[in-house]
């Protein structure tokens, strides 16, 4: 009885450490996108691909479906926003069913 207490207390700090891990490399990836955006004539499918390029290789390519670029202002200042929604991954029968949504931003450069 204890032991099955163990084994599911052991594969729910590991869910939580993979969806942690998951959530981190894909925030970078999204801040990744965000500054290759925000360059000086760059357009927003260039900071798409290089958040899809690092989400790929980091983790894998079904973490990398869902990319979108958009552009917002802050305080007067025009910034580049990569946002990715991609699954939690799941070990076994627990875990949320929910999805992950990151995003990552950077000051556009300009003349």
């Amino acid at each position: 009885m204890v032991s099955a207490l163990v084994i599911f207390v052991f594969l729910a700090v590991l869910q939580l450490g993979l969806t942690l891990h998951v959530r981190n490399t894909l925030t970078m990836a999204a801040s990744e996108g965000a500054r290759a955006a925000a360059r000086l004539d760059a357009s927003p499918e260039a900071g798409i691909d290089r958040a899809r390029q690092v989400a790929t290789g980091s983790l894998s390519s079904r973490f990398a479906q869902d990319i979108s670029a958009s552009t917002a202002t802050v305080d007067g200042v025009q910034v580049v926003v990569i946002t990715i929604r991609a699954p939690i991954p799941v070990i076994g029968p627990i875990g949320p069913g929910r999805a992950l949504t990151v995003t990552g931003r950077a000051f556009e450069e300009s003349q």
